[in-house]
């Protein structure tokens, strides 16, 4: 028997965040794992008081004494915003660089759980050995801090998994992209290569950040009023370039949110930002005229809560702003939330502020390859096989037509659960399937898809919620009036609705002698029928019933 190689994602493939991959290598039935990114994405309004949503990974936790480690590729939250909730069900060594695991400690911090034993910082460029694994970080280009390419090394030959990426030839921050030691990587051989697939719709390519800067700076320099800059907060090139703009306009700047405090306190804590002005509080920055101050602010894409938000709706604490004021969105409108953007933009324009976005002047770039910088790595890597991951079904099947166009042997199609054998074989492919799903984080408790939970907080929110207490009399009998109460159900005419209600009620219960628990759990299953067909026939909609049986 022959020593396999397999690669498996549990999350990322088919969708753009919450990225879980694992590589396995060993004996049929006896592989050794390493898990590469453990991120989440974020949930939409079709789930009610969800915010977070993770990878299922159970098919992982059952071998987790198999599990060597967790290594991390870079920071952004939907490669390790999983770790803090599943780390305690996997229990295993987490790899890093400096500032992600920074970010990673913090995590840890607000679950009060002390992982300094178990996290070890990679320095950039370093190595690692795993048994089987050997991993060296590669450093590349991105729109974070120290992002990372791996060449894990095996027996079985030799992997790239390339994490998010870019070619940009001025990353403003950070090393360049390690173009001298991917040629080399190439030219050693590659087995296969694990690749992005964010932007393989956008031709050309992704763009610098020195250009960005140039161009904001200009911006800047023509506003005469107060100037907010929103953007990702872990954009820290993007964050020093607002630094960068705000002192060659002669103007102070001021941090707003609390991801932006956090990712500036990390950076410097790593060595960056060395060279740039000092903030100013935002409770001080309401001395300074409108002219001499720069807000850089979170919640650049509209989100509720976010500082952008609270302060377009005048309700920030710290921060004013007026007509002929200016907002720069110096971020992507990503997929899904241009209403709640729009809805922001069109508040603010309404008020006599100018909007600056992507759409209007060169102000953002992505942090991902389009196809000339794809076609770049293509030609540094030479792989025998190519597996697109990170994106949609459809971003992934055009970078299977790219990866035929470039001359690769054997691309393969992915999705969440597929498990691909790399070697030994004619050719790498899908051999098997592992259980894959998502986990919510309702409150603090993770449920599956189809939980109680959330299917109880849909059904409130589209139908309301109707609640009955009635009184039961030693002998069985029902007691008076019941009490009701609703919440969410468009009655005008209460007490006439009441009223027929209470009949219904009256009706059903004469039909029922409540000896024992059985006929008490067949009256209120039918009082819920009743009920509810009642409130729809006079309201249109069938609420959450709840019945309670009060004995007195």
């Amino acid at each position: 028997m022959k020593e396999e190689l397999l690669f498996c994602p549990l999350g990322g493939s088919g969708e753009i965040g919450m990225n879980m991959n694992l590589f396995g290598y060993g004996l049929p039935g006896d592989h050794k794992w390493i898990m590469v990114d453990i991120g989440v994405t974020f949930a939409d309004d079709t789930l009610p008081g969800i915010d977070l949503i993770y990878p299922d990974p159970g098919f992982i936790v059952e071998k987790k004494d198999n599990l060597l480690g967790i290594v991390l590729t870079h920071a952004h939250e939907d490669h390790i915003g999983a770790i803090a909730h599943l780390w305690p069900k996997l229990q295993c060594k987490i790899y890093a660089t400096p500032f992600t695991a920074v970010l990673i400690k913090e995590k840890f911090k607000e679950k009060h759980i002390d992982i300094t034993k178990d996290l070890q910082i990679v320095e950039l460029n370093g190595n690692i050995s795993l048994e089987k694994f050997e991993i060296e970080y590669i450093t590349l280009t991105h729109s974070i801090l120290e992002p990372n390419g791996l060449r894990i090394k095996t027996p079985a030959g030799v992997i790239l998994h390339t994490g998010d990426w870019k070619v940009d030839p001025n990353p403003l921050i950070g090393d360049e992209i390690n173009s001298k030691r991917l040629k080399e990587i190439g030219d050693e051989g590659v087995l296969a290569m694990i690749c992005d697939s964010t932007n393989v719709f956008s031709a050309g390519r992704s763009g610098s950040e020195l250009d960005v800067r140039k161009n904001l700076l200009n911006i800047v320099n023509r506003l005469k009023k107060r100037v907010i800059i929103t953007s990702f907060a872990s954009n820290v090139a993007r964050m020093e370039t607002a630094f960068y703009c705000a002192e060659k306009s002669g103007r102070q700047i001021s941090l707003v949110g609390r991801s932006m405090h956090r990712i500036y306190k990390a950076a410097r804590q790593c060595g960056y930002l060395k060279n740039t002005i000092e903030p100013i509080d935002p409770r001080d920055a309401k001395n300074f005229s409108r002219e001499k101050i720069l807000y850089l602010c979170t919640g650049s894409q509209g989100e509720p809560m976010g500082a952008m938000m609270r302060i377009a709706n005048y309700i920030h604490p710290d921060v004013f702003i007026e007509k002929d004021d200016a907002v720069i969105f110096s971020s992507k409108i990503i997929p899904g939330n241009e209403k709640k953007l729009y809805k922001l933009h069109n508040q603010l324009v309404k008020d006599g502020i100018e909007v600056i976005s992507e759409e209007t002047e060169f102000i953002h770039v992505s942090g991902h390859p389009n196809r000339e910088d794809l076609k770049d790595m293509y030609q540094w890597v030479k792989p025998q096989c190519v597996i697109p991951v990170h994106g949609e079904h459809r971003h992934m099947i055009e970078h299977i037509n790219f990866a035929k166009e470039m001359q690769v042997p054997h691309p393969v199609q992915v999705e969440n659960g597929d498990i691909v054998k790399l070697s030994p074989g004619d050719k790498p492919e899908v051999y098997d399937k592992a259980p894959s799903g998502r986990l919510y984080l309702d409150g603090n408790v993770s449920v599956e898809e189809d939980s109680q939970s959330i299917k109880d907080r849909r059904n409130l929110s589209s139908n309301g919620y109707l609640e009955i207490t009635i009184l039961i009399t030693p002998k069985g009998n029902i007691h008076n009036s019941p009490i009701i109460t609703f919440r969410g159900l468009p009655v005008y005419e209460k007490e006439e609705f009441l009223y027929g209600l209470e009949d219904e009620i009256e009706k059903t219960s004469r039909t029922f002698k409540l000896g024992n628990k059985q006929q008490e759990h067949n009256l209120i299953d039918a009082l819920k029928i009743a009920c509810r067909k009642f409130t729809k026939e006079k309201t249109g909609k069938k609420p959450f019933a709840n019945i309670n049986l009060v004995k007195i």
